[in-house]
């Protein structure tokens, strides 16, 4: 059902429908990258400044969830900042997958602040090349 979905509304992220319009300024989630090559899918999100141990990553019915926490390491008191723009606190980003993927052999990477996702396809969401037969009278 959520690849029907998604085959209406190709760029439906749960998490951005349901924005912080609708829930307030809880938390944030970050922007997100996704691609594919012949055997995988690939999902990339830039987290600069966070542990990577504070990072929990998921995939369930072909759903992709990645949630953690940022730390201010500073005590700095909120009426001193003059602006503050820089998000702390908790992050959590759900993508639908736009394809089937096998969910348990996925691997992850974090690299200069970018986390990087590598989702195996399933069997058949692998494009299969068919040859065909001509028939010469």
């Amino acid at each position: 059902m959520t690849r029907e979905i998604m085959h209406f509304m190709p760029s439906m992220d749960i998490d951005r429908f349901f924005g912080e319009e609708f829930f307030g300024n809880q938390n944030f989630a970050p922007a997100i990258d996704i691609y594919q090559d012949n055997d995988d899918l690939i999902v990339e999100t830039s987290l600069p400044g966070i542990d990577p141990e504070n990072v929990d990553i998921s995939v369930e019915n072909d759903v992709l969830t990645m949630s953690g926490e940022t730390k201010d390491k500073k005590e700095i008191k909120r009426e001193d900042f003059y602006r503050k723009e820089i998000r702390e606190g908790s992050f959590s980003r759900s993508v639908i997958l736009p394809v089937a993927v096998k969910g348990s052999e996925a691997q992850a990477e974090y690299d200069n602040g970018v986390l990087k996702v590598v989702l195996p396809k399933a069997e058949d969401a692998k494009p299969k090349k068919i040859s065909v037969n001509i028939k010469k009278k």
